[in-house]
This record gives C-alpha cells, sequence and structure tokens, in this order.
C-alpha cells in the first residue's frame, strides 16, 4: 500500500489566500506552500477535505480495498494487506473500529490532536515501523520550522506536498534502528518559565506521542472530592475557605490532559521516579517545594546568612549526631533524595518549574525563603538535564548545555 500526498495544507492550503495572520504572511515570506490536504491510495482512491470518495462506480481495482467509513475519517485495507488510517479533514480525529488491526500508515491531523498518535500506541494501533505523517499543516502553527520541531518530538513525518508513503510488506517486524541512526532523545528535560508562559503547555506536547505517561500531579490537592457539580468545593485556601480559584485552574490541566495517561497525586518524587518506565511529566517543581517546605515548616525558618542548602548540608552529607535537625536540614535531604532519583530515573521524564527572582525581591521572610530554595534547586535540577527549556510567551528557547 502506498499514499500520495498531493496535498497536505489545510482547507484553504497554506498559506491562506488572502489571510494576513502571521503564520500565512511568515509562510509567504519565506516562499513556502501547502496545496490544500488531497490524499490518493495506490492510485486509486482520492480523497479530500470534508469530500467522501466520487460516487458512481468503483475506480478500475478498487474493489481489491476494503474501505470503512469511521468516526473523523477512514480506515483502509489494500489488497495486499496494508493498513491506513486516514483523517478526513483539518480537525477530524479518526477512530479506529472495535477490533481493528494495526495501521501501516496513519495520516492524522496532529495538531488537532497530537495525544491521539499517543493513544494509538498505546492500543498497539500504531507500531515501530508505520509511517506516520501530519495532514492539515496550516495558520493554526506559527511556522514550517515548529511543524518539524514537533513531529521530531513525536517521531512522525512533516507531511510535504509530493511526498510518497508507503507502508512495509506484509509480515516484515517492527524496525530496530541501526546504532546512531535515530536522534538522541533527551532523557532529562527540564522546563522553566513564569507564570501562564506556556511551560506546561509545552510539556504536555513533548510527551503527546508517548504510549505510557504518568502525570504526578506534586501537590497541592483537594482532601476530599466536592460535592458534584461544586468545583472547588472541597480545595481550602490558608483561611479555611473554599478556594475555587485554585480548583478551576487544576480542572483546566485535567481537561486538556489525554484521559489514558495515568496521574499520581505525590510529594513523594522520588519514590516515582525510581519505579517508572514508560515517560514521566512533573508538574511542578515550585508545588513540590512548597508542599515540602510547609511539611517541615520551614515557611516559618529563614536559612541562616542565606547560604544554598547543600552548603548546609550537601549532597551525600549524612546528619551528625547530636545536631538539632531543623527545617533546613529536613527541606535539605528532600531535595537530595530529588536529586538522586532525577540522576538515575529509566524514565524519559520532563519536568516543569517556575523562573523565580527576575522581579522585586518579596516583602516578606517566606517569599525570599521559598524564591531562594526553588532557585538553588532549578540549578542542581539543571545541572544533571540533558535539555534545558525557557518558555517566554508561548515560545521555547533552548539553553545552552
Amino acid at each position: 500500500m502506498h499514499a500520495l500526498l498531493i496535498g497536505t495544507g489545510g482547507a484553504g492550503g497554506w498559506p491562506q489566500d488572502g489571510c494576513r495572520c502571521a503564520s500565512c504572511m511568515r509562510a509567504r515570506s519565506d516562499g513556502l506552500h501547502r496545496r490544500p490536504g488531497r490524499v490518493l491510495v495506490d492510485g486509486l482512491l482520492e480523497f479530500s477535505p470534508g469530500q467522501s470518495p466520487p460516487p458512481g462506480p468503483a475506480p478500475p481495482g478498487a474493489g481489491t480495498h476494503r474501505l470503512m467509513r469511521v468516526p473523523g475519517g477512514y480506515d483502509i485495507t489494500g489488497p495486499d494487506g496494508g493498513r491506513l488510517l486516514l483523517a478526513e479533514s483539518p480537525g477530524a480525529v479518526p477512530e479506529p473500529p472495535a477490533g481493528a488491526e494495526p495501521y501501516d500508515i496513519a495520516l492524522l491531523d496532529l495538531l488537532a490532536a497530537p495525544a491521539q498518535l499517543g493513544r494509538l500506541r498505546a492500543a498497539g494501533l500504531v507500531r515501530p515501523h508505520t509511517a506516520v505523517a501530519v495532514l492539515y499543516g496550516d495558520h493554526r502553527i506559527t511556522s514550517e520550522q515548529e511543524l518539524a520541531r514537533r513531529c521530531a518530538l513525536w517521531e512522525a513525518t512533516a507531511g510535504q506536498d509530493g511526498q510518497l508513503i508507503t507502508s512495509p510488506a506484509p509480515g516484515i517486524p517492527a524496525v530496530i534502528p541501526a546504532p546512531g541512526a535515530a536522534p538522541t532523545r533527551p532523557h532529562r528535560t527540564l522546563i522553566t518559565g513564569g507564570a501562564r508562559s506556556g511551560k506546561s503547555s509545552e510539556a504536555e506536547l513533548r510527551l503527546s506521542g508517548e504510549s505510557s505517561v504518568t502525570y504526578l500531579a506534586a501537590g497541592p490537592w483537594a482532601a476530599a472530592a466536592g460535592p458534584q457539580g461544586q468545583p472547588g468545593a472541597a480545595w481550602t485556601g490558608p483561611d479555611g475557605e473554599p478556594d475555587r480559584e485554585w480548583a478551576e485552574r487544576v480542572a483546566r490541566h485535567q481537561a486538556r490532559r489525554p484521559p489514558f495517561w495515568r496521574t499520581v497525586e505525590s510529594l513523594d518524587i522520588a519514590a516515582v521516579l525510581g519505579e517508572a518506565t514508560g515517560a514521566v511529566l512533573i508538574d511542578g517543581i515550585g508545588t513540590w517545594l512548597a508542599g515540602i517546605m510547609d511539611q517541615t515548616g520551614l515557611w516559618a525558618g529563614p536559612l541562616s546568612a542565606g547560604e544554598p542548602p547543600e552548603q548546609a548540608t550537601g549532597p551525600g552529607q549524612a546528619h551528625r549526631p547530636g545536631q538539632a535537625r531543623g527545617p533546613e536540614q529536613a527541606v535539605a535531604e528532600r531535595i537530595g533524595e530529588l536529586i538522586a532519583a532525577w540522576r538515575q530515573t529509566r524514565a524519559l521524564v520532563v519536568a516543569v518549574t517556575d523562573q523565580v527572582g527576575s522581579g522585586l525581591v518579596p516583602p516578606y521572610p517566606a517569599g525570599r525563603i521559598f524564591r531562594d530554595q526553588l532557585g538553588w534547586l532549578n540549578q542542581r535540577l539543571a545541572a544533571e538535564s540533558e535539555l534545558n527549556l525557557l518558555v517566554v510567551a508561548g515560545r521555547v528557547t533552548t539553553l545552552p548545555g
């Protein structure tokens, strides 16, 4: 089976005629052009956005294909046994039928639903040898460069006009890349940024193509489920009153999280990293530190002389008998456990943290303690990470190693 990508753009192509958005104007300036999405399967079956295959008698030889209409697209089996899943139009998410066999080609709109790829992989419908190509590239994304970046994260191909996508011969097992043939993926990625910078969205995006993801919500959480239909009833603030604003924040995060991801709510990051074997998304280091400081009572006890915790109790330094075990010591020990687990984990890890200290010095001691502790912790995590990213206004910058 093969699929000729006659056009790979949205319904209006990319750039879209008459559109003056930044994405379309950038594409025109760079001389890039994608025709409206259009696919020809095995030289017989032609598909265009929002249109069914031509009515009337089937083209010669097309009867040997099994074509099934599914929600959001088509499930196609070729005469050689090759299997193809096709999104019918921009924004469509094709749902495989019950009992579907694995696909050899998947042509998807991953701009609309990137986590669909991870879900298909988790179900065994997209395998390592499956040719995955992105259809319907258009001004929903900022640039061709950003599309290529995301496809590299998802291990997919940014389909190009005129590209021929072929399936392997039936019975071919999963392809194992030769040593050095595949790009090296960062094992540990630390993403930092300010409030509402887009850092959590970038973290989720990076793991959208993974088949097994543990989402580690590092607190705080509701103590008990609130009454149905009353978000935030179980969430309380420092005054003991319901904190509906925080509950709404959590609900937004939960709503955009792929439902097949496993969610763990815990401050024991070290234990999760020690047990995990798939991918882990930690969101976030700042809320984890706040929880640890609350447990140990450090909010009320500032560090002496403003020294980083590793100077008072460095990595690997044991607590000396007879020495008072204060809040600083307790926090330093928990941070040491986190760093050790971060260094040795077998999981593919992406962690979100807050970039602090760019503004005014907090006027109250607790704020200064938290800012200093998180700044020192970010430095240590960054030193132990293969990739460090800074997100500003939704734009991602790679920090030097």
